[in-house]
This record gives structure tokens, C-alpha cells and sequence, in this order.
């Protein structure tokens, strides 16, 4: 029995005399690696990337923040729809319809009368779209258009569910600037490729004679500026500083004769989209200019 627990003792004071040596080995590898200024630093987290700060040009006063959509609100009378797919990613207010077929418009809270409008925008093309001026909530406004598909326009004026702007229908249900009575015509011969900014698909020469196809830019930002002054509009439109537009209406056709009310960009409904399409803005920009103006 003595044996035995001499035994086991001496087994304890064995073990006891590893670990500390093995404490003091560990201890003095520490020390030497703090000595040799090699302290283990915590894993590095990658840091998000800032969007870069919005260009505003001078004298204009950003209207959308780069961050959320305060200061704007979905219409819930507008009838392309009350698509919630308004989102701001990186500093980019994104729209798409949602469900496929339903879009919508998204307003300013705020009404202007007269004023300068600035936006950068990029379009998917395929997807239709545009800039509301002296809307009403369920949109009945002016348009600048923003027709990024076959047979569209860019920088053109339609009244949205107006009547009679530039002395054309645009009653309801009337083709996007087209009159109500002339009914589509078939062509007689074969019609040209689609046209992207002035690019056949599968081309990279210009075509057309708009002055828009010149202009614009394919897959990348385009800078839009809109003048828009009156009781009787007179509205002008810039691409990429090259005037596209230059309109005076033959009066006032703003719903109810309204001379102030939201802006509003636009996402088309039904059939003038593409599936996973997106428009894209950013930099939104306003000056007010006098009530006078021309």
C-alpha cells in the first residue's frame, strides 16, 4: 500500500513538473514573439464601399439624398401600377416593375412650378420609362419621355392622360405619342433593327436622325436636363449637353389647368419592360426659377 501511494505521488509531481514546464515554454515563446513586435492581430472586416459623393452642379439643390427615398412616395392611384421596387442601392434610386407587368410612379412630396431639372440616369434597354413635370398623384402630367426600346424616344414630350398637348389626342388609351384616331399603318417593307442609342443591336454604327441616337450613351450614365417654364409650358430637353427638345404648348393642358405639382420618374407597366430589367438614377437635382420665367 505504501508502494502503491509512493507511486502515485511521485506520477503526480511528475506531471505537475511537465505542465509547468510546458506553462514556461509557452509563456517564453509568447514573451519572444512580444519582444519581436509580432503581436497576432485581429482578422481584418473589409469596410463597405462608400458611394462616391453626387455631382450637383451649381445653383441646383439635390432633391433625392443618396441615401433613401425621403422627401418622395409611390403613387397608389397611378395606373402602370404601385410597384414597391423602388429601391436606393449605392447611391442609385433602382425601379423595376414587381410584380412583372406592374409599375408605378415615384413622386416628389414637394411641387415645383417652374424649374431646371437635373438626373443622371442608366437604363437596361428594353424598359420604358420617363420624367413626370406638374403631375398629379395618379400621374397625369407631362412627359419627357425616356423610351429605351424598339421604336422608342428619348427626350420627347407626351402628355400623360392629358389631352391635347401640343394640339395632339393623347386622350386615354392613346399609343405613347401617337393620336387616339390614326390607326397603326403596316409597313411595306421589312423594319430596321432595333435601335439602342442610335445602335442597331449587333452594330456599332450610328443610325437614325434623331438627334437623341447621337447623343446618348450605351450602357452607361447619360445626363439629362429639362427646362421647364410657364403657365403655358415651354419645356427643353439636353442629353449629354446636346439639345434634344426645344416645346411650347398651344396652351395649358395640365390636369384641372394646374401650374405647380410633383415630379415624378416612371415605371412603365405592362409590356414595355424586359424581365430582370432596371432603371437606374441618381444625382437628382432641382433649381427654382422665377415665376416669370419664359
Amino acid at each position: 500500500m505504501w508502494r502503491i501511494g509512493l507511486f502515485g505521488s511521485s506520477m503526480v509531481a511528475a506531471v505537475g513538473v511537465c505542465i509547468a514546464a510546458s506553462g514556461a515554454g509557452i509563456s517564453g515563446r509568447q514573451a519572444a514573439t512580444a519582444s519581436a513586435g509580432q503581436v497576432a492581430a485581429p482578422p481584418a472586416v473589409a469596410k463597405p464601399i462608400e458611394p462616391p459623393a453626387p455631382f450637383v452642379p451649381e445653383g441646383f439643390t439635390a432633391i433625392f439624398n443618396g441615401r433613401d427615398l425621403t422627401g418622395w412616395h409611390i403613387s397608389t392611384t397611378n395606373h402602370h401600377g404601385t410597384t414597391p421596387a423602388y429601391r436606393v442601392m449605392h447611391g442609385v434610386i433602382v425601379g423595376t416593375q414587381n410584380p412583372f407587368g406592374q409599375g408605378g410612379i415615384l413622386l416628389t412630396d414637394r411641387k415645383y412650378k417652374n424649374l431646371e431639372l437635373y438626373v443622371e440616369v442608366k437604363p437596361d434597354y428594353g424598359c420604358d420609362s420617363g420624367l413626370f413635370f406638374r403631375s398629379s398623384e395618379a400621374g397625369e402630367a407631362y412627359q419627357v419621355t425616356m423610351d429605351y426600346l424598339p421604336g422608342g424616344g428619348m427626350g420627347g414630350i407626351y402628355g400623360e392622360r392629358l389631352t391635347g398637348v401640343g394640339g395632339r389626342g393623347n386622350a386615354r388609351g392613346a399609343g405613347r405619342g401617337a393620336a387616339a384616331t390614326t390607326p397603326p399603318v403596316p409597313p411595306a417593307i421589312p423594319p430596321p433593327p432595333p435601335v439602342v442609342g442610335g445602335i442597331p443591336l449587333g452594330s456599332t454604327t450610328p443610325q437614325g436622325t434623331a438627334a437623341w441616337m447621337k447623343a446618348w450613351k450605351r450602357e452607361d450614365w447619360n445626363v439629362v436636363r429639362v427646362r421647364f417654364v410657364g403657365e403655358v409650358p415651354h419645356i427643353t430637353v439636353w442629353i449629354n449637353d446636346q439639345q434634344i427638345t426645344d416645346f411650347t404648348d398651344t396652351a395649358n393642358h395640365a390636369a384641372r389647368g394646374i401650374t405647380e405639382g410633383p415630379i415624378a420618374i416612371q415605371v412603365h407597366g405592362g409590356n414595355r419592360w424586359v424581365p430582370g430589367g432596371l432603371w437606374r438614377w441618381r444625382t437628382i437635382a432641382v433649381k427654382e426659377l422665377p415665376a416669370d420665367a419664359k
